[in-house]
């Protein structure tokens, strides 16, 4: 099968694209235009794996996609490319919208056409998979979860953009009859993530002895989920979801911020001590963000229940491999940290 991973580059896309080549026959026609947050680059050179190819292109060009889709003729498209960090969508909404709308709606066309001219055996089998995100359906309180039938409330403009996107898929499926699947995930974290994202923006401050800012009292709670446990998922879900259907998919590890910061200090203190005590020292709590959802949780029952996943990695694991791969890979993280992200803050336009 020849799968398009679109934002093949990008902190999920790209374990997507490790998860299919080291688990799969399959061949992978890597798309990304690679803007800042395009962390694996290796995916690119020529010389990475003989069943990948990679395109450099824009979702927002129809143009150029509907060359990929001539050219390659995919049997399925998994959809990772989008903006994707709530603060930079605070500062800068329009290009949330242009790419996680406009460029979602570009791909859908281009996939439509494709199909069309699939025979009828390989058009039943063909795949639209939709990756998206819990924030949709926007704040939990102290309790409850989100299930495939929360109803969509987001509140930034990136949970907007990328609500938009789902329901222009399922707009697609339901008037042209095109063949998807929607995941909505909880947080992820893993290694090649981009350090903007809490996590790994977290221990490379640490490391360089900066401080750790907190937003709020850090209360705020995530679910999170080992990305490799994700792309998993995710595969599974394009190979063996029903047509039409929604699987959300989370990690059963809520956490708050806070808690999860305390655990990488932890983390550090043991496998890099300090001279000058624990790194909980540079925790400073900072500014809120606008419009912080309070908490984020997932049921993920049904993707358990029909397909068989459930996270193989608890949050204590994955979150000690995580800072393990950060602490190995300073090559890779110091030229972004000096280059294209230095650890400033985002997001604190409030009107």
């Amino acid at each position: 099968m020849k799968i398009l991973v679109t934002g093949a580059a990008g902190f999920i896309g790209s374990a997507v694209c490790r998860y299919l080549i080291a688990n799969t026959d399959h061949r992978v026609i890597a798309l990304d235009c690679l803007t800042y947050a395009a962390g694996y680059l290796d995916i690119a050179s020529p010389s990475y794996n003989p069943r990948v190819a990679f395109e450099k292109v824009d979702i927002r060009d129809p143009k150029e996609l509907n060359r990929v889709f001539d050219s390659y003729t995919p049997d399925a498209v998994m959809h990772l490319a989008a903006e994707s960090h709530v603060d930079r969508s605070i500062d800068g909404p329009m290009d949330f919208i242009s790419t996680n709308m406009a460029g979602t709606a570009n791909l859908l066309e281009a996939t439509r056409k494709h199909w069309l001219t699939l025979g009828p055996a390989a058009r039943e089998r063909f795949r639209f998979h939709h990756v998206s995100t819990d924030e949709v359906y926007g704040s939990l309180g102290a309790t409850g979860f989100f299930t495939e039938e929360s109803a969509y409330a987001p509140n930034s403009p990136y949970s907007a953009s990328k609500a938009g996107a789902d329901h222009l898929v399922m707009a697609w499926h339901h008037t042209y009859k095109l063949p998807v699947v929607v995941t909505n995930c909880s947080n992820n974290y893993g290694c090649y993530h981009f350090p903007e994202k809490l996590i790994p923006l977290m221990i490379i401050s640490a490391l360089e002895g900066k401080p750790l800012p907190v937003y709020g009292n850090g209360s705020n709670i995530r679910d999170w989920l080992f990305v490799e446990d994700h792309a998993r998922a995710l595969c599974l879900v394009l190979e063996k979801g029903r047509n039409g259907e929604k699987y959300n998919i989370g990690g059963n590890a809520e956490r708050t911020n806070l808690h999860v910061v305390k655990a990488i200090c932890s983390i550090l203190d043991s496998l890099v001590p300090d001279a000058g005590g624990s790194y909980e020292r540079m925790i400073r709590f900072v500014t809120d963000r606008p419009g912080h959802d309070f908490r984020y949780a997932i049921d993920a029952s049904k993707i358990q229940r029909e397909l068989g996943w459930s996270p193989s990695v608890t949050f204590e694991e994955g979150l000690e491999k995580t800072v393990r791969w950060y602490l190995e890979n300073r090559d890779w993280w110091l030229p972004i940290r000096n280059k294209n992200y230095g650890g400033q803050r985002l997001g604190l336009t409030s009107n």
